[in-house]
């Protein structure tokens, strides 16, 4: 259980911040963006959520933001960590990837092929779900960034899981927005 009962601390006054570890890094440290994006695609999916996207799929962005909190306590605890004061880590699993797989490639065969690139928009519960798609992408990107400093899956590194759960989750919001569209997308066309 998590227990906030102090929020303002000014212990990031200079710049740095701690991990779930304890160790103390910059705030400017790639893997804090990493974990700064995936908030905020939690909160693009709340926005999206605030609109109506039909019960299944709100069902889906529900669970996402709940697996968002996991995968940033994953991220910020560096491994070999199984355990933080006491407490265990949340970790993102194997089992949690293939369903978003399967979630993804269901959406897939019902939506059809594109033939062509969507542009972003729609209702504001698809917009929403594009941008949600956009800020996991920069965390994924940064969570790589971070991963080439610090390793994957060794001490001290990220978890190689945590970072193909976000191209997965990409990929599912991005079938997701399309879903929520209700709607055929407009798509690119070369000018």
């Amino acid at each position: 259980m998590v227990v906030l009962s102090r929020i303002t601390t000014q212990g990031g006054d200079e710049g740095m911040t701690h991990l779930g570890d304890m160790t103390r890094v910059p705030k400017a440290d790639p893997l804090i963006e990493a974990i700064g994006a995936v908030a905020e695609a939690n909160a693009a999916i709340g926005l999206a959520r605030a609109h109506d996207l039909g019960e299944r799929v709100d069902g889906w962005a529900q669970t996402l933001q709940q697996q968002l909190f996991d995968l940033g306590a994953d991220l910020a605890t560096p491994l070999p960590s199984p355990e933080t004061e006491g407490r265990p880590v949340p970790r993102i699993s194997s089992s949690t990837v293939a369903e978003w797989e399967e979630i993804t490639e269901l959406l897939a065969s019902e939506l059809g092929p594109l033939r062509s690139f969507v542009l972003p928009g729609g209702p504001p519960a698809a917009a929403y779900l594009h941008f949600a798609t956009t800020v996991v992408r920069r965390a994924e990107r940064a969570a790589w960034r971070a991963a080439a400093e610090r390793g994957i899956d060794q001490p001290g590194g990220l978890a190689r899981l945590a970072l193909i759960y976000l191209n997965r989750i990409s990929d599912v919001l991005f079938q997701m927005a399309r879903s929520a569209a209700a709607q055929p997308p407009e798509l690119w066309h070369h000018q």
